[in-house]
């Protein structure tokens, strides 16, 4: 990794890549890193695995990345599972909801800009990484209620963002 810095412009932001990938490891989680500007990464979630792709652009500073679910969306429930994604939107703070048309599912993504920021933190890197995990925790029973459950996106909204009182 230090090879792959001291190769780099010294007033370039550093790649926040080589800096994931230490606190990937930490975690003990599968990563694949397919070259200078991509990663993927395996989370273990509540509901199931996520799959988390990193990307980064030298030229703009920016990284970028998402958070897929293992849920495929199938055609006759695509534009139900599109207006589920414009109500979750409106409750999300950081990064949005959408569909990776690629491969059908549904994802959480964010972009973070960095020129002159002198890179990202340890600290930020994780944020970013368990804000999307949360909010997929979140969300995953709305989609699974759109989904299989033939519940509207509101109901399923609804059902999904209740908050428990108490212990049973």
């Amino acid at each position: 990794m230090a090879d792959r810095l001291a190769l780099r412009d010294p007033d370039a932001t550093p790649n926040p890549l080589d800096l994931l990938e230490q606190i990937v490891a930490a975690n003990d989680w599968t990563f694949d890193r397919r070259g200078e500007d991509a990663m993927a990464v395996e989370v273990p979630g509540k509901w199931c695995d996520y799959t988390l792709y990193f990307s980064w652009c030298e030229e703009i500073s920016a990284l970028h990345f998402f958070c897929a679910f293992e849920l495929k969306v199938p055609p006759p429930r695509r534009a139900a599972v599109h207006e589920l994604l414009a109500l979750a939107n409106e409750k999300l703070w950081f990064g949005h909801f959408g569909v990776w048309s690629e491969e059908n599912v549904p994802v959480f993504r964010h972009s973070v800009l960095l020129r002159g920021a002198g890179g990202l933190s340890v600290e930020a890197l994780e944020d970013m990484v368990d804000i999307a995990v949360t909010e997929c925790e979140r969300f995953y029973p709305a989609f699974q209620y759109v989904l299989w459950g033939g519940k509207s996106p509101a109901d399923a909204l609804s059902a999904a963002m209740l908050e428990c009182a108490g212990e049973a």
